[in-house]
Formats: C-alpha cells, sequence, structure tokens
C-alpha cells in the first residue's frame, strides 16, 4: 500500500516510521504551504494528521482524485456535513475519528457500559491530560467520551482539561457516589497505538466508500457497511 500524508508532523512521521516496518510505502507528505500532488494510482491512501482548518481542503482534493482517506486530525466536526458530502460524491470512501488507538475504543465500550449498569447516584465526569502543544481542549476523545455518557443519560458537565509537556494522552471517566467511587482511565504510553490504529483504517478503507467511524474498522465484518455515519 502507498501513502499520501498529510501534514508532517509528530504523528505522521511515527507512521511513516511504522509503514515502513509493515511493508508499506510513504509516496509523498505534504506540509502547511506545500502544493498538493496529482497523477496517483490505484492503491494509494492518504493518512490526515494536519490541522483542523486544513481537513475541508484535503477531503476535497482527495476526494475529486480519487484517493481514500484516514482522518486522524480533531477540531474540524463543526464541518462534518460538508465532508460528508464531499464523501458520499466520490468514487472512494474515508474513515475518521477522534482516536485511533484500539484500546481507546475498547474504552468507550466499557465507559457505555458503565454508564448503563451504574444507578443514577453515580455521578458522572470526564477528565483528560495532553501535552502542551494540542490545539483543541478539550481533546475530541474527551468530547466523545462525554457523548457516550449523555447516550446512556449521563450529564457530565463541563469536561476538565490539562495541557503540559509532552503527555501524550490521559483520559478518565469517573462515576462517584457518596461512598464511592468508580474510575476508568486510558492512557497512552506513545503515540505508536495511534499510528497503528490510523494504518489499520488505511487498509481497511480500500475498496470501500462512504464516510466511516474508526470503531467501524474494528466491528464490521469484511463488505459491510453501515447505513449513515454520524459524529
Amino acid at each position: 500500500m502507498d501513502l499520501l500524508l498529510l501534514g508532517y508532523g509528530k504523528m505522521n512521521r511515527l507512521v511513516a516510521s511504522l509503514a515502513a516496518e509493515r511493508g508499506h510505502r510513504v509516496a509523498a507528505a505534504v506540509d502547511a504551504g506545500d502544493a498538493f500532488p496529482s497523477g496517483w494510482s490505484p492503491g494509494l491512501v492518504a493518512i490526515d494528521f494536519s490541522v483542523p482548518g486544513a481537513v475541508v481542503a484535503h477531503v476535497e482534493h482527495c476526494m475529486a482524485a480519487g484517493i481514500p482517506m484516514v482522518i486522524g486530525t480533531t477540531g474540524w466536526l463543526d464541518q462534518f456535513d460538508t465532508v460528508r458530502a464531499l464523501v458520499e460524491a466520490a468514487p472512494v470512501g474515508a474513515v475518521y475519528g477522534a482516536n485511533f488507538s484500539v484500546g481507546v475504543n475498547a474504552f468507550y465500550r466499557l465507559v457505555s457500559l458503565a454508564a448503563a449498569i451504574l444507578p443514577a447516584e453515580f455521578d458522572p465526569f470526564v477528565w483528560e491530560a495532553h501535552h502542551r502543544h494540542k490545539l483543541d481542549a478539550p481533546s475530541g476523545t474527551a468530547r466523545r467520551l462525554a457523548e457516550l455518557l449523555r447516550a446512556g443519560g449521563r450529564e457530565p458537565g463541563e469536561v476538565a482539561s490539562t495541557r503540559a509537556g509532552a503527555l501524550p494522552g490521559t483520559h478518565t471517566v469517573g462515576f462517584d457516589a457518596a461512598d464511592e467511587t468508580i474510575t476508568l482511565t486510558h492512557t497512552a504510553r506513545s503515540r505508536r497505538g495511534f499510528a497503528s490504529g490510523a494504518l489499520l483504517a488505511a487498509e481497511w478503507i480500500l475498496g470501500r466508500r462512504g464516510l466511516h467511524a474508526f470503531n467501524e474498522v474494528l466491528t464490521l465484518p469484511p463488505g459491510e457497511t453501515p447505513q449513515e455515519t454520524q459524529p
């Protein structure tokens, strides 16, 4: 598989390193200010770890060129309808996610289960921490956790965020009652898990159409697609 890397910061440099280990080839990397390349052959997948403001333009370029995408950038969901329309009109597909860690996506399921089974007196909260250079606060993962709680009938209130140092990412969901507290925490020891998930999504999206959430990569049988995707 050939890769077009959109953005060449820490995440896509890690994707490039891991891709080489898995026998994939980085055909090109496009960073801020670079011209978008053209003339690519089938079998190319773009992986976007850039900035929120670049996502729509990247989707537009890729869909017009017939290049499937993995969108790992966060902070762009206010443009979700625009992105979905671009992808649905194209002959190729795209995968997006707030977090491409397989462990985080299992964490989402645990949080949903806890929200469903705990009594009402357990009051939920969400806290997350990331490195000081992360642009969005709260993170897309934390917002997704809050959405899962609300879907389970729980209101977490304000999501607490910390930005400091070189933290790669910690997310905690707690349920507090008068006599006891339950906390569920996912801690990323490195960004390698995110890069691995992005490559898994890139392999999965080849030959598919439509816009897909990352959890579908982990749960859908081969050849099956959902009726509709929502953020």
